[in-house]
């Protein structure tokens, strides 16, 4: 059931991680925050992500912090919910990490791409080992955080493994993005589903066709915040893709505010360092985590970006959703 709510297409956010000051895990705010996915109506959440730091492994934060989701989530959903785990390194770590992820209910793993030393056929092995254990997304990660180009035939060949069920495509690059898509089709795969990672181009993405397939959602950093909102502007694409034009010429004229607004939350102008931070930010503004400490203290907001935030949460009224958050804020504290 959840991986065919994956095939049709939802909105995935990537779930962040809640510290305290003394950068120990913050449990009551992280039961909060995939509350607010839940009450917000996310299809799913994925969780052990770059947005949640993958430095939680290196902290032993790695199964508190996938037990946490997948409690709420069992006890609360009530519905079809993707869990998504992400899974790094070698093939026997992404291995052993999708097999706790399984353990625990978790229905598909999101594959870095981060593997030092490995080429193309290494990472191709890796999928397919750890496709024997849960479906498989593929991952194109953009350079800036980390990742590395990916060619045509990577991606082809990905597509054949019948274990993948979607492609996560986030290398901040047009050209590439076609690349992935174009080679998808020559796979011949119908069923497997494009996602957008292309936090920068997102409502461009799920409105237009991309080399004649159709992005069915999206799986991102930007909808970790203003969830509510990013719903609600999921269910306006499905409107216009419907035939309501005045829907599509809204969007459209939006696209650009949503671009933004993402530049600020993902502190472009500082190269990416503060992005993890900048979506800590707009969740602190909004009192569901308490500040923006990320596990690695030379990780943090850069100058003037809070000040960027502030800017877009007030220009794009549309976009934001603190008095959905605030009007729950407690029972999802509780």
């Amino acid at each position: 059931m959840s991986i065919g709510l994956l095939r049709e297409g939802t909105v995935i956010p990537a779930h962040p991680l809640a510290l305290t000051a003394g950068r120990a895990l913050d449990e009551r705010r992280q039961r909060a925050l995939t509350r607010y996915y839940l009450a917000s109506g996310a299809g799913g959440a994925a969780v052990a992500v770059h947005t949640t730091q993958f430095e939680i492994r290196r902290a032993g934060l790695l199964r508190p912090v996938l037990e946490l989701a997948a409690e709420v989530v069992g006890k609360e959903a009530g519905r079809p919910f993707v869990m998504v785990a992400g899974a790094c390194g070698d093939t026997a770590q992404a291995v052993a990490e999708a097999e706790l992820a399984a353990s625990l209910g978790y229905h598909a793993v999101l594959l870095s791409p981060q593997v030092p030393g490995a080429g193309e056929p290494e990472l191709l092995a890796r999928a397919r080992a750890v496709g024997e254990v849960l479906p498989v997304i593929g991952f194109y990660l953009q350079e800036a955080v980390g990742g590395r180009r990916l060619g045509p035939s990577f991606w082809r060949s990905l597509s054949e493994q019948e274990s993948v069920v979607a492609i996560k495509m986030a290398p901040f690059d047009r050209y590439r993005t076609v690349d992935v898509v174009r080679a998808v089709a020559a796979s011949g795969r119908d069923d497997l589903a494009l996602y957008t990672g292309n936090d920068d181009n997102i409502l461009a993405d799920l409105l237009a066709p991309v080399a004649g397939r159709r992005i069915v959602g999206g799986l991102l950093g930007q909808w970790a915040v203003w969830t509510r909102a990013a719903v609600l502007m999921f269910e306006e694409v499905r409107r216009a893709w419907a035939g309501d034009d005045e829907v599509l010429r809204s969007l459209l004229a939006r696209a650009g505010d949503l671009t933004d607004a993402n530049g600020a939350v993902f502190d472009v102008a500082g190269g990416f360092h503060g992005c993890i931070a900048g979506v800590h930010e707009v969740l602190r503004r909004q009192g569901l985590l308490a500040g923006t400490w990320c596990l690695d203290p030379g990780e943090g907001l850069s100058p003037g970006q809070a000040a960027e935030i502030a800017r877009v949460s007030a220009a794009y009224p549309w976009l934001v959703d603190d008095e959905f958050v605030a009007a729950h804020l407690d029972d999802w504290l509780r």
